[in-house]
């Protein structure tokens, strides 16, 4: 386990911007309360066999007891690193990316099922959108009653959506809470 390097950090905290935008202050400046210290510090991003960890400074000081090969996980795993370079949110963000979300979509309790067996967002199951999205941001996915079940991005922009026939994308589908079950092996 060892601290992101500068490209690396960059890959990661453009994507997290992606979805938050300014709020990504939030999770960077987030004070960690876990820990026998009484000031136990922040949390911080780590790189382990190419996954990217959100975890907090205390955890990371015991976690140095630990081999390299003997430790599995620590923290929340965010993403991954592909062997191109290029960095994947994965689903345990969700938490993180749902309570600073800059741009949110509800779905309608009909089309709830289809977003979590993994389709695109269309515009007849689309319950609300927020102002100003435009196409290429990051969209967080929430059900009626705010449950947030995943992540996408905007296929098209919140004034185009308006005029769009129901069968028309509005969200590309990149990730859902369904893949804690279709993907349990990898997770």
């Amino acid at each position: 386990m060892r601290p992101l390097d500068e490209t690396e950090t960059t890959a990661v905290f453009e994507k997290l911007f992606k979805f938050t935008g300014n709020n990504l202050k939030n999770i960077v400046e987030n004070p960690s309360h876990e820990g026998p210290d009484p000031d136990s510090g922040r949390y911080c991003f780590r790189l382990h066999k190419n996954k990217v960890y959100y975890v907090s400074e205390s955890l990371v000081k015991r976690a140095t007891n630990i081999s390299r090969t003997q430790l599995v996980s620590l923290g929340t795993c965010i993403g991954r690193f592909t062997h191109g370079g290029s960095f994947h949110l994965t689903v345990q963000c969700l938490s993180s990316l749902a309570s600073n979300a800059k741009h949110k979509v509800w779905l309608k309790p009909t089309s709830e099922m289809s977003f979590l067996y993994g389709n695109h967002v269309l515009k007849g199951g689309l319950g609300r959108i927020t102002e100003n999205i435009v196409p290429g941001d990051g969209v967080v996915v929430f059900s009626m009653s705010d449950v947030p079940l995943g992540f996408g991005i905007a296929a098209k922009s919140t004034q185009d959506c308006r005029k769009l026939d129901p069968n028309g994308i509005v969200v590309l589908h990149q990730t859902d809470i369904g893949e804690y079950l279709r993907m349990e092996d990898e997770l």
